[in-house]
């Protein structure tokens, strides 16, 4: 049974940093796509993040390049999102996913198991 589990939100002041984490389980987590998406109150969820299962690629939503940096380890199966620069408008419900087999990249669609999310709060 495919598991995520996110951690490491919180609340943190503008220009601030944060690491978020994604805890895999029930799968051979090496061998698929993983990326990050994002919730706002309001608004529709979206991708934030993506990397390949070879390491051989990521990527980025234009609103978080240069700020936000994917990574995993696969000896741990484990995800993270290192947040820096921090901006209000980075506040959100954030959410680990899975990829469907040979699919990646920031478009929801592509994903197939979901975490139930960590909060991200960033204040002004």
């Amino acid at each position: 049974q495919v598991h995520l589990l996110e951690s490491g939100g919180g609340s943190v002041q503008a220009g601030g940093s944060l690491r978020l984490s994604c805890a895999a389980s029930g799968f051979t987590y090496s061998s698929y796509c993983m990326g990050w998406f994002r919730q706002a109150p309001g608004k529709e969820r979206e991708g934030v993040a993506a990397i390949t299962a070879g390491y051989s690629r990521t990527y980025y939503a234009t609103s978080v390049e240069g700020r936000f940096t994917i990574s995993r380890d696969n000896a741990k199966n484990t995800l993270y999102l290192q947040m820096n620069s921090l901006k209000p408008e980075d506040t959100a419900m954030y959410f680990c996913a899975r990829a469907g087999v040979f699919s990646c990249g920031l478009n929801r669609d592509a994903y197939n198991y979901w975490g139930q999310g960590t909060q991200v709060t960033v204040s002004s």
